[in-house]
């Protein structure tokens, strides 16, 4: 095994994740709002409208036109899903409603950090290898990480909604390594998303770890190689699989 001079991270659902479900916190603003929904519908119909949109990233789109495409993007879904569950009072006028929900997600409130996160980038940062990320978050990103205190562990920030990609696809990854001189064999990354965080990382040359936590997910079987099979070689024969961050330090010092 090569072990790594950069390790890039994902975000969310790997070092930290949202408080309690999206729903939950909608379902909250709308009823400050005067609208009761049901949490649990809500955050389906949410989850659903976020897995059915298109990849948040802006190819060729002005750069100082981001932050709006952004906010446009997030609103899109938010109202699809409001929508969805019959909140029709909150829909006449929603840029005015939507517009603090979402700068309620650039602070902490929202997020909660998982305990193990800055001791397992304390520890990997003491062993020499340098901190970087990698997300398909957006530019609300930079607040979140300085809310948590971990924009401190971090070299660089990479976000699809700036590079025009996001996640699985090789050119977020070739744009996060860029600005380094590590040659891709020398990069890993780390995620919760089988497809998005470990084989976006392995077609770009890196390392994928991917980050089951409490083996809550099954791997694709099409991913598990069969013995004396070598016709899949974007697929690392052993994938390295941790269930909780706190199993990587171990591993780089093996």
């Amino acid at each position: 095994m090569n072990y790594p001079r950069i390790i890039f991270f994902d975000a969310v659902g790997t070092l930290f994740d949202i408080r309690g479900s999206v729903g939950e916190i909608y379902g909250e603003f709308a009823q400050k709002a005067g609208v009761s929904v049901d949490y649990q519908q809500l955050n389906a119909a949410f989850m659903q409208n976020f897995r059915a949109a298109p990849r948040a990233a802006f190819a060729g789109a002005d750069p100082q036109q981001f932050t709006q495409l952004e906010y446009e993007w997030w609103q899109a879904i938010a109202y699809q899903s409001f929508a969805q569950v019959g909140a029709d009072a909150l829909l006449t006028n929603f840029d005015t409603f939507f517009q603090p929900l979402f700068d309620h997600f650039a602070i902490a409130d929202p997020w909660v950090l998982y305990p193990e996160t800055p001791q397992v980038l304390a520890e990997i940062q003491s062993l020499g290898i340098e901190l970087a990320m990698i997300s398909n978050f957006d530019s609300r990103l930079h607040n979140v990480l300085e809310a948590l205190d971990l924009d401190q562990w971090f070299s660089s920030v990479t976000i699809s909604t700036q590079v025009g990609a996001a996640k699985p696809a090789r050119e977020i990854f070739e744009a996060a390594l860029a600005p380094y001189s590590y040659r891709p064999d020398e990069a890993w990354h780390v995620g919760d998303s089988w497809p998005e965080d470990y084989e976006g990382a392995t077609t770009a040359g890196f390392q994928g770890v991917w980050l089951n936590r409490d083996r809550r997910q099954e791997r694709p079987k099409a991913a598990t190689p069969k013995a004396g099979n070598k016709s899949n070689n974007k697929i690392k024969a052993q994938p390295i699989e941790i269930q909780t961050l706190s199993a990587l330090p171990s591993i780089l010092k093996d």
